[in-house]
């Protein structure tokens, strides 16, 4: 089973494996840099040397690593501005994730800031197209699945497989899917039944085919709640049963899962990763 969580590259980003290692991780996901700025420091040839050597020697399957952007791009802003710096910030990331050799980005969808829906897909794709135009081709772009907030797109599986669909060459392009936002944005995964329909449902309207990485992560708000808030593994509204049902749907298909829940009182990020492993 591929599955890890985010891990922290504080002190040089080699540290990320050592990181990932320690944890027991068998896949694993990273920033980059910064995500709350805007300015990024170089990669250091020698961290990015040693980044590639320590993944080598580790059991993490190179495939089973991911990056993610940061969080102030808008790539559905309707503000020239911004979505050009919003551009040049994934492009920047995409350059920075083939030096080191991570194959895949994730990409948050963006607000269209009450332009419409049509207008911040129109953006999206102007941008990922972009995107893929300046860059080399051994990075595959991942859209992820928002949880339905106000002038967000991509909450709904149908949207989705639109907006991938206008998207080329294909090849660049895939999909990371993550459970809590797809629950907040109302599909049920709360029992076998209805995490089987769900996935089902996300099949049938986009493919597994194109699903390269799950963001595996509980939900503090109820089902339909367009609240983007992480819980502990089977401590929140979805549960236990629904969870493990996905796991075990997740790893038959060998997804990398990745997790990104709260660090507290009640567990870090071992304990959810021990849980996981007890699910499956």
């Amino acid at each position: 089973m591929q599955v890890g969580m985010h891990v922290s590259i504080s002190g040089s980003i080699d540290r990320a494996v050592d990181n990932a290692v320690a944890a027991d991780c068998t896949a694993f996901q990273i920033f980059t840099r910064n995500p709350r700025g805007w300015l990024a420091k170089p990669l250091v040839a020698n961290d990015i040397t040693s980044f590639k050597e320590k993944l080598a020697a580790s059991k993490i399957d190179r495939f089973a690593t991911v990056a993610h952007m940061p969080y102030l791009p808008n790539l559905s802003s309707p503000e020239d501005e911004s979505f050009a710096r919003s551009l040049s910030s994934l492009i920047d990331e995409i350059k920075r994730c083939s030096k080191l050799g991570v194959p895949y980005i994730v990409a948050h969808l963006g607000s269209h800031k009450g332009a419409g829906d049509k207008k911040g897909i129109e953006r999206l794709v102007k941008a990922f197209t972009k995107a893929a135009d300046d860059t080399t081709d051994d990075i595959t772009i991942l859209l992820e699945n928002t949880a339905g907030q106000k002038n967000s797109v991509g909450s709904d599986f149908d949207q989705l497989a639109s907006i991938l669909q206008q998207l080329k060459p294909a090849k660049r392009f895939g999909v990371c899917l993550d459970t809590c936002h797809a629950f907040a944005a109302g599909y049920d995964l709360r029992t076998e039944k209805t995490a089987s329909d769900t996935l089902e449902k996300f099949h049938k309207s986009i493919g597994f085919e194109h699903l390269k990485i799950l963001h595996l992560n509980d939900s503090k708000g109820e089902i339909g709640c367009n609240i983007d808030r992480h819980e502990h593994i089977g401590l929140g509204h979805i549960g236990e049963k629904g969870l493990a049902h996905v796991i075990h749907t997740i790893n038959s298909k060998k997804i990398p899962m990745i997790l990104e829940t709260p660090i507290d009182e009640r567990r870090d990020d071992v304990g959810n990763l021990k849980k996981v492993k007890e699910l499956a």
